[in-house]
C-alpha cells in the first residue's frame, strides 16, 4: 500500500470515528443543555452520557474512565456513572492477530517465538496481551496494539475537549483547560510502545533496590512501536488477598507504597495508572511477598522541583507553616492565590496527606469504600469554589493527584493498618533538590530517555 492510500485510509478511519463518537456526544449535550435550562437533574444526564459511551470502544473508554479518577475533572454525578464503564474492548480473532504480529516482526515472525497463544490472556482498549515463550523457554508477555488506534486516539481526544467545554460553561468552579491538556499528552504516549519500554527500564533502576517489588525485563528484538515483549511475571490478583491476615495484607500495602513513593522520591516519577489490574502478587516459599508492577504506558515524569513542592507542602502542613505551604502551592503553577482559595486548597491537601501525617497505625480513612475515597473532600472543595474560585487545576498536578486517590483506593481494599507517616518520613529522609535531580538524570539516562529540561 502507498503512503498515500495509507493517509487516506487514516483519514477516513478518523472521520468515521469522529461522526460516531461526535453522534453519541451530540445527543447528550443537547440533552445536558436543555436540562439545565428546565431544572433537571444531572443524574439523569449522567446516565446518558455513560450510555451513550458505553455503546463505544477503544480510547474514548479509556478517557472516560481517566475522567472517573481524576478529582473535579467532571461532575460528582458523571464521575460515578463513568466509573461503571468497562474498558475492555472485543478481542482480535487468531488471523487479525497473524496478520499484525507479521506487520510488526516480518513474515517469519512465528519462528522468533517457542511458544505463542494466539488467544488473548487481557483485552484492554489500545491493545491486548498475549502470552509466549521465547526460543529458549522464557515465559513472555507480548503486548500487541489494535490497528490504527492513533486516528481513534485523536477522534477521541477531540470529543472530549468538547465534553471539557461544555463543563466549563455550566460549572465553571474548576477551570479543566489544563487537565484536557494532560491527559491528551499522556494518552498519545500510551501508543508508542518504545517509549513504554524505557518507562520500563526507567522503573527497574529505580525499584533495583526495592525486593518488594518486580519489575519485568523488555525484549528488545521481539518489541517495535507497536508491540511490546516483557518477561511474564507469574502472579495472583491483588483482591484474592482482601480477606487474608492482616499481617499479609500490611505486607502488600507496604509494598505498593514503595512501588509508588521510591521512584517519585528518587527519580520524580509516578505510575499514573491505579488500575488494580496492573499489579499482581508474588509468592516466595509459598507466602505472599510483594508486587509485581506489570503496565508503564501511563507514567509521569516530573521536573525534580515537583517533588519539593510536595515535600513542602508536608512539612507545611504539619507544621503549621503556612508560607511553606503557600510556596508548595506555588511551585506547582497554582496561580492568583489569596488567602481564601489557599484555604480551599488546603481542604484536599490535608486529605491527601492525612495518613502521612499522623503518627499512629492507622487505616487510611475508616469507614470509607474504595470508590467513594476523596468524593466527600472534592465535593467540599468544589462548592466553595464555585463561591471564592475559578481555580486552575496545574497540568502536572492532575495525575499525581489521580494517582494518589488509586493508592488510596487499593489501602482500603486491602484494610491495611500501617503507619503512613513512619512509612514516609523513611522515604524523604534526607531529602535534597539536588541529589533528587543528579538521579533523575542517572536514572532517564540509564533507560534511554532525555534529561528535564
Amino acid at each position: 500500500m502507498s503512503t498515500r492510500d495509507d493517509e487516506r485510509n487514516r483519514f477516513g478511519a478518523r472521520a468515521a470515528r469522529y461522526a460516531r463518537v461526535g453522534a453519541n456526544l451530540g445527543g447528550v449535550a443537547a440533552r445536558m443543555a436543555s436540562g439545565r435550562v428546565l431544572g433537571r437533574d444531572d443524574t439523569t444526564n449522567a446516565a446518558a452520557l455513560a450510555q451513550a459511551l458505553g455503546g463505544l470502544k477503544g480510547p474514548i473508554m479509556k478517557v472516560a474512565q481517566l475522567l472517573a479518577t481524576i478529582p473535579e475533572a467532571v461532575p460528582p454525578e458523571y464521575a460515578a456513572e463513568l466509573q461503571k464503564l468497562q474498558s475492555e474492548a472485543p478481542p482480535m480473532g487468531a488471523a487479525f492477530v497473524r496478520r499484525r504480529m507479521q506487520s510488526e516482526l516480518g513474515a517469519g515472525w512465528r519462528a522468533r517465538f517457542g511458544d505463542f497463544d494466539l488467544n488473548p490472556a487481557a483485552a484492554a482498549s489500545l491493545g491486548q496481551v498475549h502470552k509466549a515463550t521465547t526460543t529458549d523457554g522464557l515465559p513472555v508477555a507480548c503486548k500487541l496494539q489494535y490497528p490504527d488506534m492513533q486516528s481513534a486516539v485523536e477522534a477521541d481526544l477531540r470529543q472530549l475537549s468538547f465534553v471539557f467545554a461544555l463543563h466549563r460553561r455550566m460549572d465553571p468552579a474548576i477551570d479543566t483547560t489544563e487537565i484536557a491538556k494532560e491527559i491528551g499528552e499522556r494518552v498519545r504516549e500510551e501508543l508508542d510502545y518504545e517509549r513504554e519500554a524505557k518507562h520500563a527500564r526507567l522503573y527497574a533502576h529505580a525499584l533495583a533496590g526495592v525486593p518488594e517489588v518486580r519489575v519485568p525485563d523488555v525484549h528488545e528484538s521481539l518489541s517495535t512501536r507497536r508491540l511490546l515483549t516483557l518477561t511474564w511475571l507469574e502472579g495472583r490478583k491483588i483482591l484474592d488477598f482482601k480477606d487474608d491476615p492482616v499481617e499479609i495484607r500490611n505486607r502488600l500495602a507496604i509494598a505498593m507504597f514503595k512501588a509508588w513513593w521510591h521512584p517519585f522520591n528518587s527519580a520524580a516519577m509516578i505510575h499514573g495508572d491505579p488500575h488494580l489490574g496492573n499489579y499482581t502478587v508474588f509468592s516466595e516459599g509459598g507466602e505472599p511477598a510483594g508486587i509485581n508492577l506489570l503496565d508503564y504506558g501511563c507514567i509521569r515524569i516530573f521536573h525534580p522541583r515537583f517533588v519539593g513542592g510536595v515535600v513542602d507542602l508536608y512539612h507545611g502542613l504539619r507544621e503549621n507553616d503556612r508560607e511553606r505551604t503557600v510556596h508548595a502551592y506555588e511551585t506547582w503553577g497554582f496561580k492568583r492565590l489569596n488567602r481564601e482559595l489557599i484555604d480551599i486548597l488546603n481542604i484536599w491537601a490535608r486529605f491527601i496527606y492525612g495518613p502521612l501525617l499522623e503518627d499512629r497505625v492507622r487505616t487510611i480513612a475508616d469507614g470509607v469504600k474504595p470508590g467513594e475515597y476523596g468524593r466527600r473532600q472534592a465535593f467540599e472543595v468544589h462548592k466553595a469554589l464555585k463561591e471564592k474560585g475559578p481555580v486552575t487545576v496545574p497540568r502536572e498536578f492532575v495525575f499525581m493527584d489521580r494517582a494518589a486517590i488509586g493508592l488510596g483506593a487499593v489501602y482500603l481494599h486491602l484494610r491495611a493498618e500501617l503507619n503512613y507517616h513512619r512509612l514516609f518520613e523513611e522515604e524523604i529522609a534526607q531529602f535534597d533538590l539536588d541529589r533528587l535531580a543528579q538521579r533523575q538524570s542517572e536514572a532517564l539516562a540509564a533507560a534511554g530517555l532525555p534529561a528535564m529540561a
